[in-house]
């Protein structure tokens, strides 16, 4: 039986344009050590002229991944994810290509008034589902609300991983562009993050840190990353591979964390001190499962080597 897959083991999940000549040897042979989860991009990241090849490369990469599994590998690939372009390009997708070794699709642009045609193109499948909130009604918390009650209660919610938040797509709906000394939280998807957040972790929703396309300014992106974490977001896209040290160390559990979340879920008292604060396990007990449930993938630090990884992701 397959190993059910946590939203805590996608980590740093690298796009990579679908016309990439390597990506191959990234998921089969581990060009990229360490990587967690890739997504194989048909949609911004290929211009409409390269579609036609794009497709081909993809349907190349599939069929061979396929073989491999099949010859009992691929225990040790990253996860992989298809971004195609539209609903149409799924359906051809999933009508002409061999899809066993993928585990999902992100779904691009994704709204209320899609889901409808995403999920009769998906239903029939086994992928899971990322869904990628990108477009302009994401900064309305009513029109975010009405989607989040419609997801709990509709079929496709047990195959949803996690919620997407595309972070340069929803500046671009409202014209702006990240500054290039700030976080994404400085400005106004500082809003946004916060409310989808607030609508959607209480509902069981696990979401995803947009991309710092900063790539040469790791400072920002280790700020982001605390903000992230603080934000209780599961994983964040990276453009490039050499944001992913970063983003693992900023995942890792800080040991004061675990050694709360062990006594938390452990402790018979109601109320108790532990490490100078106080811990409440009617109230802090759903933390203190997603606080081991990251450990599990993402690791411990230690007190010693910041850098060391106590528990291995993905056994």
């Amino acid at each position: 039986m397959k190993q059910p897959i946590s939203p805590f083991m996608l980590g740093g999940t690298l796009y990579m344009p679908a016309l990439r000549d390597d990506i191959a040897e990234v998921i089969m042979h581990g060009k990229i050590a360490g990587l967690r989860s890739l997504v194989i991009c048909l949609e911004d990241a290929v211009t409409d002229r390269d579609v036609p090849l794009a497709l081909q490369k993809l349907s190349t990469l599939l069929h061979v991944m396929a073989e491999e599994k099949r010859n009992g590998n691929g225990r040790e690939w990253p996860l992989v994810f298809i971004r195609p372009r539209n609903v149409q390009m799924a359906r051809e997708l999933i009508a002409a290509e061999e899809l066993s070794a993928v585990d999902g699709f992100v779904l691009a642009k994704f709204t209320q008034a899609s889901l409808g045609e995403w999920w009769q193109v998906l239903s029939p499948t086994s992928l899971l589902l990322m869904p990628t909130l990108e477009t302009s009604e994401v900064y309305d918390v009513r029109r975010m609300t009405e989607l989040a009650e419609t997801l709990v209660a509709h079929p496709c919610r047990d195959r949803i991983l996690a919620l997407r938040i595309g972070g340069n797509d929803l500046m671009s709906v409202i014209g702006m562009r990240r500054p290039r000394s700030m976080t994404l939280y400085d400005g106004p998807l500082g809003y946004v993050i916060k409310m989808l957040v607030s609508v959607f972790s209480p509902r069981g929703f696990y979401l995803t840190a947009p991309v710092c396309e900063l790539i040469d300014n790791p400072a920002i992106l280790k700020r982001e990353l605390e903000l992230d974490v603080a934000h209780g977001l599961v994983g964040k896209t990276a453009i490039h591979p050499g944001q992913l040290d970063d983003i693992y160390h900023a995942l890792r559990v800080e040991p004061d964390d675990y050694e709360d979340a062990i006594h938390i879920l452990s402790s018979v008292k109601a109320v108790f001190k532990l490490q100078g604060a106080m811990c409440e396990p009617a109230t802090h007990s759903m933390w203190a499962a997603a606080i081991l449930e990251r450990a599990k993938y993402m690791g411990v630090r230690t007190t010693t080597d910041m850098d060391n990884v106590l528990i291995v992701a993905r056994q």
